[in-house]
């Protein structure tokens, strides 16, 4: 994403929000299996899902949009507060702080934890026992529970194109990627 310029930027911006709302309004069960960390992008995606897998130890997930200077759009926060509770999602999103695993399990951020090479396997396994179920009523009863979550992108305000555009390419917010980028590049090379 670096290299994009503005106008790159604005179309994975409108693409990227097009998956979100293909994920959260989707007429099928969904589920995220996550097996390492997620911060940020990784995080928006997995929250839309009915469901998330995410890989036990040392790894993190979260929105750290703060840490390099980006406003979240107002969806993407109402959508974070919906799995972990308003008050804590107001708290974890305004300090943009990463969670471990085992802490994103307990504040419902992830439904699951298990073994990294076991993610996939159990996220399939949760999917299989939904579509199991008599899919008139779970369907119908999974469309009302999460009607809510469509609501959030009926509006193109808070898809917040243009906003969002210019906070990636504000100075402080390029300055903090960078040196956010040279950190995880430090850390490649010590490993």
């Amino acid at each position: 994403l670096m290299q994009l310029d503005r106008e790159g930027m604005a179309s994975f911006w409108a693409d990227f929000c097009g998956l979100m709302g293909a994920v959260a309004c989707s007429p099928i069960p969904t589920a995220a299996a996550i097996t390492g960390h997620s911060p940020a992008g990784g995080t928006v995606v997995a929250m839309w899902c009915d469901y998330r897998v995410m890989a036990e130890g040392n790894y993190r997930i979260g929105l750290n949009e703060t840490q390099v200077g980006l406003a979240i759009p107002p969806m993407i926060v109402d959508g974070f507060k919906r799995l972990v509770g308003a008050h804590r999602g107001e708290r974890l999103v305004a300090e943009g702080r990463l969670v471990d695993a085992a802490e994103a399990c307990a504040i419902g951020l992830v439904d699951e934890l298990t073994a990294t090479g076991e993610v996939v396997g159990r996220a399939l396994q949760w999917l299989q026992r939904h579509l199991a179920l008599p899919q008139h009523a779970f369907l119908a009863n999974r469309r009302v529970a999460r009607a809510d979550l469509g609501r959030l992108f009926e509006s193109e305000d808070l898809l917040a194109a243009e906003s969002f555009v210019e906070g990636w390419f504000s100075e402080s917010t390029q300055m903090a990627l960078q040196a956010l980028l040279e950190q995880l590049q430090s850390r490649r090379q010590k490993a």
